[in-house]
């Protein structure tokens, strides 16, 4: 886990209008988050960001989101950012369902849409199989920690693995419909490893979109992504 800690009194810049959130979790522990807010949104994306980076970073990522006319709403982990708390799996899933949680207070299921990236798509794919948002979206995801690890460091001894995340059982809770985008050259997440977890999904209403050539890091600069995830949204 990578999210770099932030001073509390630290200030958020973004040229989108934001509100900072501070959500009550365990203890006197906190959710540290950003909900960007538009005049008359269409609804709201929860955003479960990937392992590098912290909100500095994942406030910017969220701007297509708002070209679409979707609020949205991104979250440090805990122990990144300005969120406190050791980690640990089942609270980050806690603190997860509380982020989605906090969003119902002012919008219906209905208008909320679910993405997560990489190690996001875990939290995401959690939110979904106990709630039933308008969709989920994932973004190169893993089908759970294990084969992630395998796949990324061939070497790595995985009986040494301290979490499970196991998307692979939680996937087939989901009732919203699911779209997961992958680039063929994803060298972080394994292409054939998400197709594999949207397969574990009998819904008819699923969409696997594959992303030429994309990457770990840049399927979000294909037109193709770009077309999809507008066509998603506006449905």
């Amino acid at each position: 886990m990578n999210g770099k800690r932030i001073d509390r009194n630290y200030q958020y810049e973004f040229t989108n209008t934001f509100e900072e959130v501070l959500i009550k979790t365990d203890g006197s522990n906190e959710v540290n988050a950003l909900h960007f807010k538009l005049e008359n949104p269409q609804g709201i994306v929860l955003f479960c960001h990937g392992n590098s980076g912290n909100l500095q970073k994942w406030g910017n990522r969220v701007s297509c989101f708002l070209d679409s006319n979707y609020e949205a709403f991104v979250f440090d982990y805990r122990n990144y950012g300005k969120s406190t708390g050791r980690f640990n799996e089942e609270k980050m899933y806690t603190d997860a369902l509380l982020s989605y949680n906090h969003i119902k207070t002012n919008f219906k299921e209905d208008k909320i849409v679910v993405y997560g990236f990489s190690l996001g798509s875990t939290f995401a794919t959690r939110i979904a199989a106990l709630n039933v948002p308008k969709e989920l979206i994932l973004e190169a995801p893993f089908y759970n920690f294990k084969k992630a690890v395998q796949f990324y460091s061939k070497l790595a001894p995985t009986f040494l693995l301290k979490y499970k995340f196991r998307t692979d059982l939680d996937i087939v809770k989901v009732t919203a419909p699911i779209s997961i985008f992958h680039g063929t050259e994803d060298q972080t997440t394994s292409f054939k490893d998400a197709k594999d977890l949207l397969e574990r999904s009998t819904s008819t209403k699923n969409n696997f979109i594959q992303i030429d050539g994309g990457t770990h890091h840049n399927i979000r600069d294909y037109v193709r992504y770009q077309q999809q995830l507008q066509e998603i949204l506006a449905r």
